[in-house]
């Protein structure tokens, strides 16, 4: 990508001016970084070393937490720094490829949603064809599928947004390089970079939410169908996760991306985006560790391995 604008750098306004305000939200940002950190490398290790969890489910939760960790980690460092530092300068290419990444790794968490969705449908409706509906070569192409999709979304995004001028204006009125936030500056004629942003967006979203909500869909005539309390327990645990964590990162991408630029409230877009960008990533763990006891009993058990290990038993 070509820089033809003669624009070099941009300014982040970021979330405040006030010195006070700054320093608490960058302590408030530096510890859900680090839970975030924490919860997502521990969740790829604890799967990684124990057995029970090489599933697809756990493949796919790998996955997610890997993608988690990418697109916090495009966003959380600059604004932390431009917190403490005040430094709210970002290049034109920095820019770019924070965008890029941001908007990547969000795409392939999209179409991550939707295979375990997929996944849940197989364990609970036909669950004595899971092992051969669910094999490895099924759950690879489903993973690579979402990152070629997510990748080539983010090109498309870069290239529809990046080939717009950018002669007059360089104050992004955010505190990172949102496709929203930076299509606002452009001098070139925007209404059908607007269209394209919006139809992408739905297109996306829109595809995995359908595949989510028909593999619900299933799923619910399923458990309408058992007689038994325990299985409707069962079921009902298999799907409570991921269930929470579809509805927390739809809510908050339909409430962002899905609407006309001129509904956007940039003070709203801020406190949403903080959301998505840092608290959904830092929640995923949380809410497949506390919700999953396969997860409790695997660290349970790599905690007293370690532990014992460590202590020379």
């Amino acid at each position: 990508m070509e820089n033809r604008t003669g624009m070099t750098r941009f300014m982040l306004l970021g979330l405040t001016t006030a010195p006070e305000l700054q320093m608490l939200l960058f302590i408030v940002f530096t510890l859900i970084y680090l839970i975030t950190l924490v919860g997502n490398l521990g969740m790829i290790t604890l799967i990684l070393l124990d057995a029970r969890l090489h599933t697809p489910m756990y493949f796919f939760l790998s996955n997610l937490s890997l993608v988690d960790l990418g697109y916090s980690s495009s966003v959380t460092p600059k604004t932390m720094a431009g917190l403490l530092l005040g430094d709210k300068v970002i290049s034109y290419n920095a820019c770019a490829a924070q965008m890029f990444f941001f908007v990547a790794f969000a795409t392939v968490e999209n179409y991550l949603l939707a295979s375990m969705a997929y996944d849940r449908y197989a364990a609970v409706c036909k669950p004595l064809h899971y092992t051969t509906t669910m094999t490895t070569s099924v759950c690879a192409r489903l993973a690579i599928g979402s990152y070629v999709c997510g990748f080539l979304n983010a090109s498309f995004h870069i290239g529809n947004i990046f080939s717009l001028s950018f002669h007059k204006y360089n104050e992004v009125h955010h505190f990172f390089c949102d496709v929203p936030a930076v299509l606002i500056l452009s001098c070139s004629a925007k209404h059908i970079s607007e269209i394209v942003l919006v139809f992408t967006s739905s297109f996306n979203v829109f595809l995995a939410l359908v595949v989510i909500l028909i593999s619900y869909l299933f799923i619910f005539v399923t458990i309408l169908k058992m007689h038994s309390a325990q299985g409707h327990q069962k079921a009902f645990s298999t799907c409570a996760s991921h269930l929470t964590a579809v509805s927390i990162f739809y809510g908050t991408v339909i409430f962002m991306y899905l609407q006309p630029s001129s509904s956007h409230s940039m003070d709203t877009d801020k406190i949403a985006s903080v959301f998505y960008t840092m608290v959904i990533p830092m929640l995923n763990p949380v809410v497949y560790s506390l919700r999953n006891k396969e997860v409790k009993g695997a660290f349970k058990t790599v905690f007293k391995t370690n532990f014992s290990v460590g202590l020379g038993f």
